[in-house]
Order: structure tokens, then C-alpha cells, then sequence
């Protein structure tokens, strides 16, 4: 049965909610571009390799189905950061080696083998936009709340005349910057999914 497309936004939000794909999340979360670029990233090869997954499977041996579609997801995820290094080098330097070990994070795997697989691909198409949307959103504001805390700033895309950072006034001059350290990653994850739980609890309620 096809799940609505709000499950993995809301009720099995990857990040807020099963906290799969974390490393991604919290190392790309300091600024609003990186983690924007991040999420896009995590989609595309989500959405590719849940799609193409279930139509390889029947080609492949048991015993190499795991190397196969790491193999998979690592040729897409090189792809991407090569893309990202010839026109976007400055964010792709931010992201290191984040983008390549895509390859191996554990939300793509997971919807491949245990569910791809099974799956046709219309639902296993379904299954990854309404997985990756979730990632997407969840990083994105994450990173929203950590970069104007801890730096004060909000960085998108230059475009033109506007050089892709917004500063807020008060926090640009007196940032907390413990935000932007790796501990207020763990610190902004834990409030923001005290808060998800306590909203899903009181919309079951309802």
C-alpha cells in the first residue's frame, strides 16, 4: 500500500524522527547553503537509486547485492561532487568529503534494500521523494536556526548585486558561536527532536 506522501516528512521523518543519515545532518547544518546543497544531494541519489533498484534486483546475485548498490550510490555521489567542484568549489570545499560518503549513509541503503527492493518502482519513486523532502526540510532548518545563532548570518545563493548573506542585526555583532561547533550540531538536534516529538505527540491526540 502507497503511504501518503507526508509519512516521511512527518511521521518517519529521517532525521527527527528514525535519526538515520545523521552524519550528513550535523556536519552540514552550520551554514543555510551547505546544508541546502547537502539535502539536494542526499534527493537526487535517493530518489535515482530507489527508483532503479527495484528494476536491478532481480539481475543480481544475493550475495552482491549489497557491494552493487554501494557501487551505485557511489558512482552518483561522484557525480554529484564533481559537479559541485566545477561550478560551486566554494561549497564544495565546505562540504569535504561529505558529499562522496553519501555513498555509504545509511538512509540510502536502508530505503534500497529494505524497500526498494520489494517494491515497484512507482512506490519505491513515491517513497524517496517524500523520504528525501523530509531529509531536506529537516537539514535545512537545522541549519537555519544554527547559522543565525551561531553566526548571526543566513547564507544563500549570490545572486547579482547580493552577495548571498543576510545579516542579523544584533547576532551578526554577538554571535553564540557554540551553535556553529560541533557540540550545538548534537545540542540543536536534540531540542529540535524534543520539539518534533512533543508536536506528533499532540497531533495524535487530537
Amino acid at each position: 500500500m502507497m503511504k501518503p506522501f507526508s509519512w516521511g516528512v512527518f511521521d518517519e521523518n529521517p532525521v527527527l524522527v528514525s535519526l538515520v543519515g545523521l552524519c550528513p545532518a550535523l556536519a552540514a547544518s552550520s551554514r543555510v547553503i551547505d546544508a541546502l546543497v547537502m539535502g539536494l544531494a542526499l534527493f537526487v541519489i535517493l530518489v535515482i537509486c530507489t527508483v532503479i533498484s527495484p528494476l536491478l534486483d532481480r539481475h543480481i546475485p544475493e550475495r552482491l547485492r549489497i557491494f552493487a548498490y554501494t557501487a551505485i550510490t557511489g558512482a552518483f555521489a561522484s557525480c554529484i561532487d564533481l559537479f559541485l567542484q566545477a561550478l560551486m568549489p566554494e561549497v564544495s570545499e565546505s562540504l569535504g568529503l561529505f558529499v562522496p560518503l553519501l555513498t555509504v549513509n545509511a538512509l540510502i541503503l536502508d530505503r534500497i534494500l529494505n524497500f526498494a527492493r520489494t517494491s515497484s518502482p512507482d512506490m519505491a519513486f513515491w517513497d524517496a521523494l517524500s523520504m528525501g523532502t523530509g531529509f531536506f526540510l529537516a537539514l535545512a532548518g537545522l541549519a537555519l536556526i544554527r547559522e543565525i545563532l551561531g553566526s548571526g548570518t543566513i547564507t544563500l545563493f549570490p545572486m547579482g548585486s547580493f552577495s548571498g548573506v543576510i545579516r542579523i542585526p544584533g547576532l551578526f555583532e554577538n554571535p553564540l558561536r557554540v551553535f556553529g561547533l560541533s557540540a550545538g550540531a548534537f545540542f540543536v538536534l536534540g531540542y529540535a527532536k524534543a520539539a518534533f516529538d512533543l508536536y506528533q505527540g499532540k497531533g495524535r491526540r487530537r
